[in-house]
């Protein structure tokens, strides 16, 4: 009877401890289970934050642009980038000259900006732009500037004795040059002042030359002598002595963004960009 008993315990223990093994198991492979859908979830979350973390990624257009337009231009995009936050502009200023051979050389640049129409049609002509997207943007006038304590007075005075150095864009590549040349050869001046002709390589060093009194004069933008408070014009050249000062833009066809590009060039034309570029001196080419 005892013999009994004891079996009788031995085999209830028995399935006791199989049904716990079985729990365990069991509690196991739903644990198992879980961390596999819990690895999944993860999973899929991480693919989706490297997706969105790939469309975040902004739009990176490369604007080469005049020189005398970085303070305009630097205002204009900063206003873009309020409506279009997934446009990155990285500015290029320079001469315009300089800027067309690098763009001929393969630059990355998906807009230009000239300060002359010659270097565009350079461009053009080696089918460099995005077709139609070219557009004449604004205008610009010729001045002649001396330091505030000068007593220049015009631009017959540059050939006296008074005037030893007078600051000029390189005519070879600063289209600001190439018009101040044409100015002084229509004035009949230019044989007269060559010897005292300090080439610059863009039209801001021109401005710090006479800023700095290493020139005695300087000619230069109507634009670009705004910005300044340590010069003052003395006189503005006649329009009928020089080429028209047309500013044009357009996308280029080697460039990265296509449709951004063209977009951007639009927004140039707009009446948020055209209030920036009249309050900087601009005027618009298409009224």
């Amino acid at each position: 009877m005892a013999s009994n008993v004891i079996v009788g315990v031995q085999t209830a223990s028995h399935k006791e401890s199989g049904m716990k093994n079985r729990s365990a198991e069991a509690g196991r492979n739903r644990l198992a289970e879980a961390w596999s859908i819990l690895s999944a979830a993860m999973a899929i979350l991480c693919l989706c934050a490297l997706a969105a973390c790939h469309g975040s990624q902004p739009t990176v257009l490369t604007v080469s642009a005049a020189a005398s337009l970085t303070d305009a231009l630097q205002e204009i995009e900063a206003n873009y980038r309020l409506d279009h936050p997934q446009v990155e502009v990285r500015n290029n200023f320079g001469s315009s000259g300089t800027l067309a051979r690098q763009i001929e050389d393969g630059a990355p640049v998906d807009v230009f900006i000239s300060a002359a129409s010659k270097p565009m049609d350079e461009l053009a002509a080696h089918k460099l732009l995005e077709a139609d997207s070219r557009r004449d943007l604004l205008r610009n006038t010729l001045v002649l500037i001396v330091p505030l304590d000068s007593k220049v007075s015009g631009f017959q005075q540059l050939v006296g004795s008074k005037v030893r150095a007078i600051a000029l864009g390189d005519p070879a590549s600063v289209p600001a040059g190439q018009y101040g040349q044409q100015t002084l050869a229509s004035m009949h001046l230019l044989n007269g002042v060559q010897s005292k002709l300090v080439l610059a390589k863009d039209v801001r060093q021109v401005l710090a030359y006479v800023e700095t009194g290493n020139a005695d004069a300087g000619i230069v933008y109507a634009t670009d002598a705004l910005i300044s408070p340590k010069v003052k014009v003395v006189a503005t050249a006649p329009e009928s002595t020089h080429d028209p000062i047309v500013y044009p833009a357009a996308a280029i066809a080697a460039g990265h963004h296509e449709d951004a590009a063209r977009e951007f060039v639009e927004y140039l034309g707009s009446a948020q960009a055209r209030a920036v570029f009249e309050k900087r001196g601009f005027t618009m080419a298409v009224q």
